[in-house]
């Protein structure tokens, strides 16, 4: 809720229903998703947040504010996840097709798998899916601040060579669209979008929408 660009944006309307219930009824489509946790923090302000998802059926977790790789953590303990999927909470247009992508790219080989280190996809498609253990050894070795607040910020920046990655592309370069939500400008479109396809009642898989936005005449 304390989002520096957007305050309160995670529960602004979009379609007749908060943001982040729009992304949890989309993250749910994933067949590779068993179980949705909600990492957000002990600051009373995110007291709505865990109000809202707990009132549509989603999981919980609440820790620091700025250890957002222990809040991870801590919920993949609580759950006690096999493998980690993280989505962030600014992308109502997440694609669980794209999910299951990036999920089913995590081969007992690989230490992590994603779609945006090496960008294809619109943003706001973003996914990264991780092994527990991954997790486990990324929370022992992180100390640096950008390590904790970004997560997995250590397997892809600051120690690459101490992990497996498996990228994720598509054939067509999409990265210059922009669904994810950090703005208020960021949010019209991503409204607009929805009113236009009506994606809360039929949500498009992302070929489909991308087609539509650069049809002739549509903003994108």
């Amino acid at each position: 809720m304390t989002s520096t660009r957007l305050p309160g944006k995670v529960l602004m309307d979009l379609a007749g229903a908060p943001m982040l219930v729009r992304e949890l009824e989309r993250v749910r489509r994933a067949a590779t998703i068993d179980e949705v946790v909600v990492a957000t923090t002990t600051n009373a302000t995110d007291d709505p947040v865990a109000e809202v998802v707990a009132a549509h059926g989603a999981r919980v977790f609440r820790g620091d504010e700025h250890d957002v790789l222990g809040r991870y953590l801590g919920a993949a303990r609580e759950v006690d996840a096999g493998v980690v999927v993280r989505i962030t909470a600014d992308c109502p247009l997440i694609d669980p097709g794209v999910v299951d992508r990036v999920v089913g790219a995590l081969d007992r080989e690989a230490d992590y798998a994603s779609n945006v280190v090496v960008r294809t996809f619109p943003q706001g498609l973003d996914c990264e899916a991780l092994h527990r253990d991954t997790l486990e050894r990324v929370g022992r070795l992180a100390t640096s601040a950008a390590a904790r607040e970004h997560v997995t910020w250590l397997i892809y920046a600051e120690r690459p060579e101490l992990f497996v990655r498996r990228d994720v592309t598509d054939p067509e370069d999409n990265s210059d669209l922009r669904w994810t939500v950090d703005r208020p400008e960021d949010l019209d479109r991503v409204r607009a979008l929805y009113d236009r396809f009506g994606l809360a009642e039929r949500p498009l898989p992302y070929a489909e929408l991308i087609a539509g936005v650069r049809a002739p005449g549509v903003g994108t």
